[in-house]
């Protein structure tokens, strides 16, 4: 079987990327495991740019078909923020309690009904070669006065889903993974993977 690394440090983002895969006839991998730890520079201008550099890193580094992603959070009121920049938003090194209480204070003059945002998640899939595929994601809601629930992580806690009355703190990893984001671009993901061409790149 082939195996496919996600090109991620973070073990809670790859245990969720993998729920998402599972099913597809890779094995997946995770990078420390195969005694890779890379941290790539994300210095691109767009979660397409960011998803790319990192995907295209770890493939060449592992020899290995690569996924990365790339997501955050797009606030209208704000102009699109915190956008590339939503996992320090509030510094470089902010915890999520601190990247939510961050969001809330920007947007504290910003009546309900006014606070419509989005997730969106880029998905890079990189062969060593150099190839590059992008899928993408996206989940509309609204950011809500306070925090609720204590699943998910980031901004999940602030998050609104209307069709649900939650947040994406708030729901079952089950219904969550149905709409989310990343979830979506999985999806396409999946999808991609399995039309792909016996290659072996390992």
């Amino acid at each position: 079987m082939p195996r496919l690394l996600l090109a991620t440090g973070n073990r809670h983002k790859f245990e969720e990327l993998k729920c998402m895969l599972a099913g597809i006839a890779y094995e997946i991998v995770f990078p420390a495991d195969i005694g890779i730890n890379l941290e790539v520079d994300e210095t691109g201008a767009s979660f397409e740019e960011n998803a790319t550099l990192k995907a295209k890193a770890f493939a060449e580094s592992s020899r290995l078909l690569s996924l990365a992603d790339d997501s955050g959070l797009e606030v209208d009121a704000l102009g699109g923020e915190p956008g590339i920049y939503s996992a320090r938003y509030a510094g470089e090194n902010a915890t999520d309690a601190e990247l939510v209480s961050y969001l809330l204070s920007k947007l504290k003059d910003v009546p309900e009904g006014k606070r419509q945002a989005r997730f969106r998640c880029v998905i890079a899939i990189a062969s060593p070669g150099g190839e590059v595929h992008l899928l993408n994601g996206e989940c509309p809601g609204e950011i809500s006065l306070s925090p609720k629930g204590g699943n998910g992580f980031g901004y999940d806690p602030v998050f609104y889903l209307p069709q649900f009355g939650k947040t994406m703190a708030q729901l079952t990893p089950e219904d969550k993974n149905s709409v989310s984001h990343r979830g979506g671009a999985a999806a396409k993901a999946r999808s991609f993977l399995a039309k792909l061409p016996g290659k072996k790149y390992d």
